[in-house]
């Protein structure tokens, strides 16, 4: 099967997303506890921290953020990270 319709076919949840943020030293205590709209810095998360949680959600999903996704938006809440990942698993349109 084509590896890009294997991606484009990858449901990014909720739950995925807070697998990852427990293994974040800051997250890890909350992290089944935090709302999808719940504000990540608020809770603990720092720049050191966001760097890791991008390399953990590229090698997760197989995935490289392009530079406009490399953003404290894209990386604010679990809802912001769902919606990030998901735009960059779409295929392109040709």
């Amino acid at each position: 099967m084509n590896q890009c319709l294997d991606r484009s076919r990858t449901l990014v949840t909720s739950q995925d997303i807070r697998q990852i943020l427990a293994t974040n030293e800051a997250l890890a205590p909350v992290a089944e506890q935090i709302g999808d709209d719940d504000s990540l810095f608020d809770r603990g998360l720092d720049s050191f921290g966001s760097v890791q949680l991008m390399l953990a959600l590229e090698e997760r999903f197989g995935i490289e953020f392009p530079d406009e996704f490399l953003t404290r938006k894209s990386f604010a809440s679990i809802a912001a990270i769902r919606e990030t990942v998901a735009t960059v698993l779409r295929p392109k349109a040709a």
